[in-house]
């Protein structure tokens, strides 16, 4: 069979090219890693959703559809997808407040959110900006989501103790349960079930192969219905899930909502893309293929909006079931299919299989994927190298302990923005001298003893040129003609490292030459690329400046210089 050309529509569905390329001998691997895969689905499917704030049965809604979706766009071929610990801060900020308690509008908004998600991830995979995460440095990628994993990790606390209480953030939610715990409201049974479902979870998470997660769920599960623990000692259970499958509704909310769900969709689609390209790109380096981030962004996109359309929630890719999935000999996305297609059959035929499953354990199932999300051993990396990088990812952390999941995920936005800015705004300069004994014109502030020409500056400047810091540039120009140890005739910026100019830095510019002209000073450029010198071109400043500025390099400049000023200088 020939495989499917990368061109027109057909490019955007590489789930037809894997099944039309694919051989009959992956098969019983797909179906065995499928069925595997379906067992860990359930539970794992179920606790999220109520960690979100949604019923059950939904979880197991978000996990059918999405498998299926990203089967046909994405480009992963083991990749597993799913509601996420990750999300569950973030889906709850949204659903908790305005649902009410009402779960038909908590699945409503919680839709809702997806279906922002998913329309602006498939957008921005159709225009290729599936570099956009890469904005988010590696310290703000820790700090959020170590407070992510921090807000998850409080709220779930007390249902593992049996308490119920009305999630207001972190510091209220703790205190609240302190305080219920001092009067006696926890139930000790269901602690006793939870913490045990937990221990064994991170006592088997060592063992790649061993699904400890699925052991811990299948024991706490008999357990409470072997000693009847809901109707003798209070634990709730999980109780019957509604018979069939998931059927399609538009996720209607309330206007006055919108702000909220278009907000808690953007901030989805942001942790959910950075997480998905992290994991897609690890497991096609051990698969040796090639994954496009773009195509990334599309499959992750159509599961989240064929998740919204069919009563799920929010999804992501999962760094826990996407290992088992590889662990029990997974080859394509067929290996989701059947996964699915499992969870859709339990549904249809045995609904009340989970019924005794404690909620404390669901809760210890959240909380031990929440302690995954922290990483502290390459903070402490970060703090011993660059310390400012390491306070920034705390000031993230707090934003988001203290603020909530949303907005500190704005501010952990913002904050990149700050420090892009700030890099390109303070940029290195250097004025260049001759260095006996070494090729080329080096930093005088690194060669002290360099020389320099006579009457000649050379200047270099480590960045784009844009508005925040044009007038940064210009003030070091003339800063450096005044400390010349000589008169200035002329000053060569060596321009290699300029990579972009805008209107602001391109104005800047032809104020700097007229400035510099006055003084009977010339300006001149080495090394400049090419598309540079085009959009110097289209901003007209080379009508003003002149076109004859530009030396290919700096020593031609140094050259040049020496030619047409008569000056006698060795380099």
């Amino acid at each position: 069979m020939s495989p499917i050309p990368n061109s027109g529509w057909q490019r955007w569905l590489p789930g037809l090219q894997v099944l039309r390329n694919y051989q009959l001998g992956w098969l019983p691997n797909d179906l065995l890693a499928g069925l595997v895969l379906t067992a860990m689905l359930v539970p794992v499917g179920i606790a999220y959703a109520e960690a979100s704030g949604v019923p059950g049965i939904y979880g197991l809604y978000a996990t059918i559809v999405p498998l299926l979706a990203y089967a046909l766009f994405g480009p992963s071929r083991i990749l597993v997808l799913g509601p996420d610990s990750a999300l569950v801060a973030i889906i709850i900020a949204v659903v908790l407040p305005l649902s009410d308690g009402d779960p038909l509008r908590a699945i409503a908004l919680a839709s809702g959110m997806a279906l922002v998600s998913g329309l602006i991830c498939i957008g921005a995979g159709l225009l290729r900006l599936g570099f956009i995460t890469e904005l988010l440095s590696k310290p703000i990628r820790y700090g959020y989501m170590n407070g992510i994993a921090l807000t998850v990790l409080i709220s779930q606390t007390p249902k593992l103790f049996g308490i119920s209480i009305d999630s207001q953030g972190p510091g209220r939610d703790t205190l609240a349960l302190v305080q219920a715990l001092f009067h006696g409201q926890g139930n000790l049974y269901a602690f006793a079930v939870g913490a045990g479902t937990l221990g064994i979870i991170l006592l088997l998470k060592r063992f790649e192969r061993v699904p400890g997660m699925l052991i811990a769920v299948v024991a706490a599960t008999a357990v409470a219905s072997l000693f009847d623990l809901q109707a003798s000692y209070g634990v709730k259970v999980v109780g019957s899930l509604p018979q069939g499958l998931p059927s399609f509704a538009w996720p209607w909310f309330d206007l006055a909502d919108l702000s909220a769900v278009l907000i808690g969709g953007g901030a989805v689609a942001l942790v959910s893309f950075a997480d998905t390209s992290v994991l897609s790109r690890t497991y096609a380096a051990k698969t040796r293929t090639v994954v496009d981030p773009n195509q990334e962004m599309v499959g992750l996109g159509a599961a989240n909006l064929a998740t919204a359309l069919f009563q799920g929630f929010p999804i992501s890719s999962s760094s826990s079931r996407t290992p088992v999935a590889e662990a029990a000999g997974a080859r394509t996305q067929l290996t989701g299919v059947f996964g699915a297609l499992g969870v859709a059959l339990l549904l249809v035929f045995a609904p009340n299989l989970l019924q005794h499953l404690p909620n404390s354990a669901l809760a210890a199932v959240v909380i031990a994927s929440a302690i995954g999300l922290f990483e502290f051993k390459d903070l402490r990396r970060i703090y011993r190298i660059q310390q400012w990088e390491f306070w920034l990812s705390i000031t993230c952390f707090v934003g988001v302990a203290i603020l909530g999941a949303v907005p500190g995920i704005g501010l952990a936005v913002v904050i990149a923005v700050i420090e892009f800015l700030w890099d390109g705004w303070r940029p290195h300069y250097a004025v260049l001298g001759r260095v006996d004994g070494i090729r080329g014109y080096h930093d005088l502030s690194r060669y002290p003893h360099a020389r320099r020409v006579p009457g000649l500056v050379l200047f270099r400047w480590d960045a784009p040129l844009f508005f925040a810091n044009a007038e940064l540039f210009q003030t070091c120009v003339l800063q450096a003609i005044a400390e010349a140890s000589s008169p200035v005739r002329r000053i060569v910026v060596a321009a290699e490292p300029v990579t972009s100019v805008d209107v602001t830095s391109a104005d800047m510019l032809i104020e700097l030459e007229q400035q510099l002209r006055a003084a009977g000073i010339e300006l001149r450029f080495a090394e400049l690329k090419d598309p540079v010198r085009d959009k110097l071109l289209r901003l007209e400043v080379l009508e003003q400046i002149g076109s004859d500025i530009f030396q290919p390099t700096v020593g031609a400049a140094v050259d040049s210089y020496l030619q047409e000023h008569g000056v006698e200088w060795t380099p």
